[in-house]
C-alpha cells in the first residue's frame, strides 16, 4: 500500500498546481443542506475561515481570528482551541466556557466574516488544471470539461477521485471515461462533493488501494485546498 500511495503522491507532486484559496463574505451564505431526518445542517468551520469574536462588556478582548490549517484559533481568553468542524453556535459555547474562567457573566457574539466557497480540484493531464467553485450539482466528467478537457496524453480509462472521509483518511474512486466518451454510459460518471480532487494520470497506475491516509498526500494537497 505504501508503494501505491507513494506512486500517486509523486505523480501529484509533478503537477505543480498553484491555486489560491478563495474566500467570501459571510453575508452570502451557502444554501442550507438537509441532514438525517431532514434536519437542516449548519455551516461548520474550516481552515482559512475568518471569525470576529465580540464581547459586549469587555471589548478589549475582541478579536479577529483566522482558523489555522490545524483547525485551531488562539484566544485572548482561553488560549488555543480547536474550532474546525464546529458550527458557530458550538464555537460560541466553547469560547464562553473559556471566558467564564476570567469573566463573571460574559456576553459574546461570533460573526463569520469570510469562508471558503465549496470547490473541487482537477489536476493532471487536463488543459487547465486548477480549483473550481462548486455552485451546483457537478459530475466528474463535467469538472474535467471545466478544466478544458483531456490532453492527448491523458489516460482517460483510469481517472482517480480522492474523497475525504474524515480527518485521517480519503477514499479513492476510479472512473473509466474512455467508455463514457464512447457509449455515453452515465453510470460510469460520479456526482462530486465539496473538496473532491480529480487526478487525470498520464500513465496507468497498476494497483490503487481503496483508502489512503491524508497524511501521505498532505504535502501536495494542502497548497491546493487551503
Amino acid at each position: 500500500m505504501i508503494k501505491n500511495v507513494l506512486a500517486i503522491t509523486l505523480f501529484i507532486a509533478s503537477l505543480g498546481l498553484a491555486v489560491q484559496a478563495q474566500t467570501r463574505s459571510a453575508r452570502v451564505i451557502h444554501p442550507p443542506k438537509l441532514g438525517v431526518f431532514g434536519v437542516e445542517e449548519r455551516y461548520v468551520l474550516h481552515p482559512g475561515d475568518v471569525l470576529d469574536v465580540q464581547y459586549r462588556y469587555t471589548p478589549e478582548f475582541n478579536q479577529t481570528l483566522i482558523v489555522q490549517p490545524d483547525g485551531y484559533v488562539s484566544l485572548e481568553i482561553g488560549g488555543d482551541v480547536k474550532v474546525a468542524g464546529r458550527n458557530l453556535e458550538q464555537v460560541r459555547t466553547l469560547i464562553l466556557s473559556k471566558a467564564r474562567t476570567r469573566l463573571a457573566a460574559p456576553e459574546l457574539t461570533i460573526v463569520l466574516k469570510e469562508f471558503q466557497k465549496p470547490y473541487v480540484v482537477v489536476s493532471g493531464e487536463v488543459a487547465q488544471p486548477g480549483k473550481f467553485e462548486l455552485r451546483e450539482t457537478l459530475t466528474a466528467i463535467q469538472a474535467v470539461m471545466l478544466a478544458g478537457g483531456f490532453k492527448d496524453t491523458a489516460k482517460s480509462s483510469q481517472i482517480i477521485v480522492f474523497r475525504k472521509l474524515n480527518a485521517e483518511t480519503a477514499e479513492v474512486k476510479t472512473l473509466n471515461f474512455k467508455s463514457l466518451k464512447r457509449t455515453g454510459d452515465l453510470e460510469n460518471d460520479l456526482t462530486l462533493e465539496p473538496g473532491d480532487m480529480i487526478l487525470v494520470p498520464r500513465n496507468r497506475i497498476s494497483k490503487i488501494e481503496r483508502y489512503v491516509r491524508l497524511a501521505s498526500l498532505a504535502a501536495f494537497l494542502n497548497p491546493i485546498i487551503r
